[in-house]
């Protein structure tokens, strides 16, 4: 514990914040299971001084990732669930270090931290490094272009809040800008490309249909939105949602087609431009606005980490108890993880849960490695999937229920569960009577505002 640093590394770089001989617990990545790890180990042992914990984060509030297609369509507004990671870490007793991860000296035990600046270019924390004694890595993973042309220049990815706003202000661009040209609305300029029919793609084409009919209704009287605005979701599966359940597959894509969304299964993108999407047999889609969700790896940083061994996906290679096959030091949880449970041969797709699942355990895991006991090995729960088409539906189905069978659930009950599981999130990070109030709140103001974001 408190190893000396490499010599290389000026002392002045180091934030040495922890009492000497007291744990240092470091966590990476304020996403779902991150910040819920670190909110639970903050209160159980940094309120109580058994261990300095920190969360290291290049963003300054949390958003959970799932909502980040509501943000994109406009239907959530990001100001009102937003969370302050600087506030967090006051009330449940845990450090927040503002910087992103570039590297690690495992010898040292250091989490290297790339220099921040404003938009002004002037800096604002310096390059650092950061001390742990035990290493948790939560950063997630980021959409996977495969190298397709065109993706990066004219296609946004939705990995962050920032880049669904992009996307936002974007569609709603599009749409005043269509109703003050003198000329018609030209093919392909309201058109909407979802590139991947995963979760993300398939339950934003859902809320896109919704939110765009409520922002034409507020004025824009030259679009009509049956002709003008058209939605394509694209998979080069056979079917859209390749891994859920096929029933939950097939009631996804008969409501979608229902709704005049054109889904396209068995097709492939070889490239992206600004007026459209060229499919694999030469026909091109006309579209301004694309977005690609098809495909996850893991970040570029989890490959500068001092030779932990990586998948194929860029993902970092866990054993049974989430700690690196290279080093016990270090563990990681959520999307950046390659677990695979054993008896199968396949990893834990990313999914929400998996990270929730995840965090959890390692609260109680790392309970016992203070107390310089054996770690047990994480067991996961397939609790079934759920799929929101936004105001239309909620389809999906529950595990375990009778004899370990699933249950079929759809319509007010199944969306019922689907919100509850961002109750579920925010219950782990502010506790019931905050959540409580928060909801009412939410609720009001919904009532006073529009429903779709429109700037």
């Amino acid at each position: 514990m408190n190893e000396l640093p490499s010599p290389d590394i000026p002392a002045r770089h180091i934030i040495a914040s922890a009492p000497p001989g007291m744990h240092r617990i470091v966590v990476v990545g304020g996403g779902a299971g991150g910040l819920e790890l670190v909110t639970r180990l903050g209160d159980k042992f940094g309120r109580k001084g058994k261990a300095h914990v920190t969360l290291i984060e290049r963003s300054r509030t949390h958003i959970w990732k799932p909502l980040l297609h509501e943000i994109a369509a406009g239907s959530m507004d990001v100001d009102r669930h937003e969370l302050e990671y600087m506030a967090q870490g006051h009330w449940h007793g845990f450090k927040f270090r503002y910087g992103e991860m570039i590297g690690v000296d495992r010898a040292a035990r250091l989490v290297h931290l790339a220099a921040t600046a404003d938009e002004e270019g002037r800096e604002i924390t310096p390059d650092r490094w950061v001390p742990y004694d035990t290493l948790v890595v939560a950063i997630g993973s980021v959409s996977n272009d495969f190298g397709t042309p065109g993706v990066k220049q004219h296609a946004i990815q939705l990995d962050t809040p920032e880049e669904a706003e992009r996307f936002n202000r974007r569609l709603i661009n599009a749409c005043v800008r269509a109703n003050a040209q003198a000329a018609p609305v030209r093919p392909g300029q309201l058109h909407v490309t979802i590139i991947g029919a995963g979760a993300t793609g398939t339950e934003l084409s859902a809320e896109l249909h919704h939110t765009t009919r409520n922002v034409v209704a507020f004025g824009l009287d030259k679009i009509e939105p049956d002709k003008d605005i058209k939605i394509t979701l694209i998979e080069a599966a056979t079917r859209i949602l390749p891994a859920l359940p096929e029933r939950l597959s097939d009631a996804t894509t008969g409501i979608l087609k229902d709704l005049g969304i054109v889904v396209r299964t068995g097709a492939r993108v070889t490239s992206v431009s600004d007026t459209g999407v060229t499919l694999q047999t030469g026909e091109v889609i006309p579209s301004e606005l694309v977005v690609w969700a098809a495909g996850v790896k893991g970040p570029e940083v989890l490959s500068k980490l001092d030779g932990l061994e990586l998948s194929r996906m860029g993902t970092l290679v866990v054993k049974q108890t989430l700690q690196t096959t290279r080093d016990d030091n270090v563990f990681v949880i959520g999307d950046a993880a390659y677990f695979v449970p054993p008896g199968q041969d396949k990893p834990l797709p990313p999914r929400a849960q998996a990270a929730h699942q995840q965090s959890s355990h390692l609260v109680s895991e790392l309970s016992r490695r203070l107390r310089g006991e054996a770690l047990r090995p994480f067991k996961y729960r397939d609790f079934g999937s759920l799929v929101s088409l936004g105001e239309y539906s909620t389809v999906g189905s529950l595990m375990g229920f009778v004899s370990g069978r699933s249950m079929w659930i759809e319509g007010l009950f199944a969306k019922l569960m689907y919100r509850s599981l961002y109750k579920m999130h925010e219950m782990a990070l502010h506790g019931p009577i905050k959540v409580g109030l928060d909801t009412f709140s939410r609720l009001l103001t919904r009532r006073t505002e529009p429903q779709v974001k429109l700037h």
